[in-house]
């Protein structure tokens, strides 16, 4: 059943294992066994978005061609909606049957937090969002703190001018676990490098994620002061650094996806590299861990030891300092270099 790992060509070389004393398996005796009618809500930019929420419809897509039946109703967050709909939606597909039930990003925690324990019997997924927990909740997690520290270390190496930057689509603690790992990366490969940090609204504002024009406008900025490469974690904004990348003739990074492949084709040769994030895996993991009977509570940690996280070669713009990276890989996954999280 497990076939995903085969088809993207041994990018996770082992299975996920469940942080130790973290979770349990949980109950399947009352469960049906029909196939699965998945409940999948998608964050900011929805299906389509060639970031984020695209990378979990890739594992949903996957699971469709292999488990025996599966059905899906997707639905998508909508700009600026209040955290009530959040709540609506999620009851609204426990309530229709839909199990399990899978949230793509942190800003459904509070929802999920509400809601899970009144359908003890539905199991709930979510992406990026430790805090949430219960009997029937798995934390789909990712290390994203060290693909980016390989980011910043390619922006090091690739930069002319010694002056990089990145753009967050909201300062939220997750964004923020992307630009903490980046800057690690730069200062090891270049400590007096420059780095100019964006972030396109506050916190708690999702806004961020669908505004290509406001991230456009940042890293021009960007460009203009003097920055040749900037890392974008900006879901479907970040179409707007690329915008920018191409106007300025020089490079941008991508995030949670190989967006040298999902990108407007118009910007791809732009994208120096991309801090790829298996939610695909994740997704599709934990779909097939329902399906037979294996699913667990609690936290899932896909980290570069795992293959959970990793870059992109496309475009072959890297090439040439591949084996840096692999040797700067293999030290943090030995431990040799620290990477914190924040």
């Amino acid at each position: 059943m497990r076939t995903f790992r085969a088809l993207i060509a041994g990018a996770v070389a082992a299975a996920v294992t469940v942080v130790a004393g973290c979770g349990g398996v949980v109950s399947t005796t009352s469960h049906r066994t029909r196939p699965l009618q998945v409940g999948l809500m998608y964050d900011i930019g929805g299906r389509g978005d060639q970031s984020y929420n695209d990378a979990a419809a890739a594992g949903v897509d996957e699971a469709k061609r292999n488990l025996t039946g599966l059905r899906v109703r997707e639905v998508e967050a909508a700009p600026g909606e209040p955290a009530g709909r959040k709540v609506e939606r999620v009851r609204a597909l426990a309530e229709a049957g839909y199990d399990p039930v899978i949230a793509v990003g942190y800003s459904y925690a509070p929802a999920l937090a509400r809601i899970a324990p009144r359908f003890p019997k539905t199991r709930f997924a979510i992406v990026d969002e430790p805090t949430v927990s219960g009997p029937n909740i798995t934390n789909l997690l990712f290390a994203s703190e060290e693909g980016s520290f390989l980011m910043g270390a390619v922006a090091a190496m690739k930069s002319k001018t010694g002056d990089v930057g990145f753009v967050g689509g909201n300062r939220s603690p997750l964004v923020r676990k992307f630009e903490v790992g980046y800057v690690q990366g730069v200062k090891h490969v270049k400590p007096r490098a420059r780095i100019r940090i964006a972030y396109l609204t506050a916190p708690q504002d999702l806004s961020g994620f669908d505004r290509p024009d406001k991230a456009r406008k940042a890293a021009q900025r960007m460009y203009r002061a003097g920055a040749d490469v900037v890392y974008q974690v900006a879901g479907a904004s970040g179409a707007g650094v690329f915008r920018a990348a191409d106007e300025a003739g020089v490079w941008a990074i991508g995030v949670d996806y190989d967006q040298a492949k999902s990108a407007d084709p118009a910007v791809r040769h732009v994208i120096l590299t991309s801090m790829i994030k298996r939610i695909d895996v994740a997704v599709y993991d934990y779909l097939a861990s329902v399906a037979d009977h294996t699913v667990t509570s609690g936290p899932v940690v896909y980290d570069l030891r795992r293959g959970g996280v990793d870059y992109s070669l496309t475009g072959g713009h890297i090439t040439d300092i591949q084996p840096c990276l692999e040797q700067l890989k293999q030290e943090i996954i030995h431990g040799r270099v620290k990477v914190s999280p924040g």
